[in-house]
């Protein structure tokens, strides 16, 4: 009962608590002795390490669902994550992701950075889903819509975008630093706000449909087509150029639906 009044009066707190424990600790364990000893993260690690990172926003947000509002709350959560009868233009959002890593990746391809120029790599499409689907059911499933009790739409969504790229913050040094080295920084910027901009557009989605099938979606196109577009193993300066770009071109985007949040929300 104790845990139960805990997760009720602090349900924001004890869900990123639960999260950022759960895929940290996750991360530590399977790619921390690596770290230690120097070694790059083989294909095997990182699914290992994958699964146990996205374990953490998942199994925190069922687990919270069950604790504030039980099997109702589990019920209302699975409905929405089968809810696919929405608009199509809805779905057409679908395509804003692969159009702009398209369009960034051939300009810097043809202006000074050749190896970024767009290839095919097919299990990206399994790597997106699986980020997708798995990662919403607490980002979107539970932590969107109590902290937007407590805030306006815009502001909520910032602070979970904010918090979505911090909680990427251990799993992503451990595996990429040893490839990335002084670069890294600079690459977890870029990165942070394209991960923001990329929760406006989630949110501008979901806020208008109510489908948290659509916004696994969203998150499925990002992840998958950055994957299936972008090279593996380009240089770091070349990933941190990219990231930079991408992420002006898609806060730019999530600018302009942001207005609408701030004249509503």
């Amino acid at each position: 009962m104790k845990i139960r009044e805990l997760a009720r009066r602090h349900p924001v707190g004890a869900y990123f608590c639960m999260a950022f424990f759960i895929s940290w600790v996750g991360s530590l364990l399977t790619a921390g002795p690596l770290f230690l000893q120097g070694d790059l993260m083989e294909p095997q690690d990182l699914w290992a390490t994958g699964a146990l990172m996205l374990a953490g926003p998942s199994l925190s947000g069922l687990t919270m669902t069950y604790l504030i509002a039980g099997r109702p709350g589990l019920q209302d959560l699975f409905s929405r994550m089968v809810r696919w009868r929405v608009g199509g233009r809805w779905y057409a959002a679908l395509l804003i992701f692969p159009a702009l890593i398209l369009a960034v990746s051939l300009t810097l391809s043809a202006w000074a950075y050749p190896e970024l120029s767009p290839t095919f790599f097919a299990p990206g499409i399994l790597m997106g889903l699986f980020a997708g689907l798995v990662e919403e059911v607490g980002w979107m499933g539970f932590a969107f819509p109590v902290m937007r009790s407590k805030r306006t739409i815009l502001g909520a969504t910032i602070w979970l975008g904010v918090l979505h790229a911090l909680w990427h913050i251990v799993a992503d040094f451990l595996g990429q630093y040893q490839s990335f080295g002084g670069y890294w920084p600079p690459y977890f910027v870029a990165f942070s706000l394209f991960v923001v901009a990329l929760r406006v557009l989630i949110v501008w989605v979901y806020d208008n449909t109510g489908s948290l099938l659509l916004a696994q979606l969203m998150h499925a196109s990002s992840s998958g087509f950055l994957a299936i577009l972008i090279p593996m193993g380009i240089a770091p300066v070349s990933w941190v150029a990219f990231y930079f770009v991408y992420a002006v071109v898609l806060s730019t985007v999530a600018l302009i639906v942001g207005a609408k949040y701030r004249r509503s929300g």
